[in-house]
């Protein structure tokens, strides 16, 4: 029996952007996810594509595209918590069967709980003083 969809929540104030930001992340070449917990039972979903993207056409089509697969992958977000995807070039080119795949892998990547052994920093070393 297949898990019923679930009405999906979309995140169009700043604040609630910087906050997702400010949670776990994971990415692809296509785009990056963010998700942070939230008080709203159903998932809250937005999108960000910047200008160094590409013009606004491009813009639009990947957001269109991300839009398409978040609408595929609606059953796999948990409630109580707010997802950005952040879209980049990339996804464009990639194919559609990919994009779908790649946000099922990320949404179960960023609820899987971390081991105390695994790194928390992002990778880059110790930040330079200011």
């Amino acid at each position: 029996m297949e898990k019923p969809t679930r009405p999906l929540r979309r995140l169009i104030k700043r604040s609630q952007f910087q906050r997702a930001a400010r949670g776990n992340r994971a990415g692809r070449s296509a785009f990056g996810l963010q998700v942070i917990a939230a008080e709203s039972a159903e998932p809250g979903i937005g999108f960000t594509v910047t200008k160094k993207t590409g013009n606004s056409p491009e813009r639009n089509r990947i957001k269109r595209r991300l839009r398409a697969a978040v609408t595929a992958c609606a059953r796999d977000f948990v409630a109580h918590h707010d997802y950005v995807l952040v879209g980049r070039r990339e996804a464009l080119g990639e194919p559609f069967t990919k994009l779908v795949d790649d946000l099922g892998a990320l949404i179960e990547r960023v609820h899987k709980p971390r081991s105390p052994d695994e790194r928390q920093s992002s990778g880059r070393g110790p930040r330079k003083p200011r």
